[in-house]
């Protein structure tokens, strides 16, 4: 079991570690750049992590599992289909115009996407899986319009949503493109 302490050490080194890459970039953040900003040494950052290469799949690991959690909550709440979807959408994606919107943005993701290609793909599975058994509730209960089935139409979301994410030129095209596909796919899901 992890100790508080042992935690807190490796919260401060992600935390550092996202800072330098959003600053520097990955290739010329330095394991002496997050040991810095974690405020300790470059050794005792090695305790923790071989390289920038297992902090950035520690990363990715925490990006998933803090997405899914938010994810599930937003869609175990109380309001009407378009509103449930419309605040998984904006919870999953929370947080991603800040990267694109910092000069290494691009870099990052082409970093993560190289370096976690397994967590990546756990990860959306897991949201697939989450919007799949959410449609297929909505869908018992009478309050969702299904044109295909609940497997293929979380896909359509999943892949909706990290499609906006790879081909957005600015943080405020990512943010109105998410509002405008959550407006979208709500309005298509509900029974009227």
């Amino acid at each position: 079991m992890t100790s508080a302490s042992e935690y807190s050490k490796t919260a401060a080194i992600l935390n550092s570690a996202f800072q330098a890459f959003a600053t520097y970039g990955f290739r010329k953040t330095s394991m002496d750049d997050i040991a810095k900003g974690a405020g300790m040494s470059r050794p005792a950052v090695y305790l923790h992590y071989k390289n920038k290469e297992a902090i950035v799949r520690e990363l990715t690991q925490f990006y998933y599992g803090e997405k899914t959690t938010l994810v599930a909550e937003a869609l175990s709440g109380s309001g009407t289909l378009p509103q449930l979807l419309e605040r998984a959408i904006q919870v999953q994606s929370q947080g991603m115009a800040d990267i694109l919107a910092s000069p290494h943005g691009l870099e990052m993701l082409d970093a993560t996407k190289s370096m976690s290609t397994d967590i990546i793909q756990e990860g959306e599975a897991e949201l697939t899986r989450l919007y799949a058994d959410w449609l297929r509730r909505e869908d018992a209960a009478g309050r969702a319009h299904l044109p295909v089935g609940p497997d293929e139409a979380a896909k359509t979301i999943t892949a909706s949503l990290k499609g906006i994410k790879m081909t957005a030129s600015s943080a405020d095209e990512f943010e109105q493109s998410i509002s405008q596909l959550a407006t979208l796919l709500g309005a298509a899901l509900e029974v009227r």
